[in-house]
């Protein structure tokens, strides 16, 4: 079953602010992955009362000559073990050059790729044909925003033994695992032939179908599409090289196996819950 992810826009990416007018108390921006059924990568900016009142819906045009643009940006979430944690099963080199190095890399390109929307999207009254730019810029705002998305699902969906990876799921989701797959084995078994199936770069979700009564599916997806929807995401798991080929060269089907000793099912059961 391949996925393709309905990317949506958020009304604003930006909402210019009257110089004139007192900026708001400044707040942090906390993304934080992995809350509910779907974490909104973007939040939606918008100016104080007052400022909406003195921009009307002309706003946009009528300020942006002397406007503040106040802009969201994705960081990384700390991660709740080091590098080495998870030894011997992902080598605490790969998890530092996944986290440091791969996952930063979504996290800017998103930003970047948000940004330029912005700026874009200031000019698209007065220019019409920025129109083909914005959209171009979709891809790059679903690639990067997927792979952002997707590992920051990864990461908390791991947990060494300390802190219970690798340990069998309970309560609802244990009993729904059993009742669909009649073994957490055979759903083990089920998402390596996914992941093994894969061709070039993906991922493989267990997700919690809400159009079906909450069963359980376990998804290919290409590249750093992500799921969205009715899916909610349980678990994710990276198949891409860099997630693995440093520590298992080509022996990929070795790291599908071994990953499952360190993934956090008490982390699948709160969103099995929760959703």
């Amino acid at each position: 079953m391949q996925l393709k992810w309905k990317f949506k826009f958020p009304k604003i990416f930006a909402v210019p602010q009257s110089i004139n007018t007192p900026p708001p108390p400044p707040s942090r921006l906390l993304f934080r992955c992995m809350g509910g059924v779907s974490s909104r990568i973007y939040s939606r900016m918008y100016a104080t009362t007052i400022g909406l009142r003195q921009a009307g819906l002309g706003g946009l045009r009528s300020m942006s000559g002397n406007a503040l643009f106040r802009r969201c940006k994705v960081t990384l979430p700390d991660l709740d073990w080091d590098y080495g944690a998870l030894e011997p099963h992902i080598s605490g080199k790969i998890n530092e050059l996944h986290y440091t190095k791969h996952h930063q890399t979504y996290a800017t390109g998103l930003n970047t790729a948000v940004d330029q929307f912005n700026e874009l999207s200031v000019k698209l009254e007065s220019d019409p044909s920025v129109a083909k730019q914005l959209a171009a810029l979709q891809q790059n705002i679903k690639f990067h925003g997927g792979g952002y998305q997707n590992h920051c699902l990864f990461w908390k969906n791991l947990a060494p033994s300390s802190q219970g990876g690798g340990e069998p799921p309970s309560g609802a989701l244990a009993k729904q695992i059993e009742s669909q797959f009649g073994s957490l084995d055979n759903l083990i078994s089920l998402t390596n032939s996914k992941l093994a199936g894969i061709q070039g770069s993906g991922w493989a979700f267990l997700v919690k179908n809400k159009e079906i009564g909450g069963q359980l599916e376990v998804v290919q997806t290409a590249n750093q599409d992500t799921v969205s929807g009715p899916l909610v995401p349980l678990l994710a798991i990276d198949a891409w090289e860099h997630a693995y080929y440093l520590q298992y060269q080509n022996r990929k089907v070795d790291y599908f196996k071994a990953i499952w000793n360190v993934i956090n099912w008490k982390e699948a059961a709160r969103r099995f819950d929760a959703a």
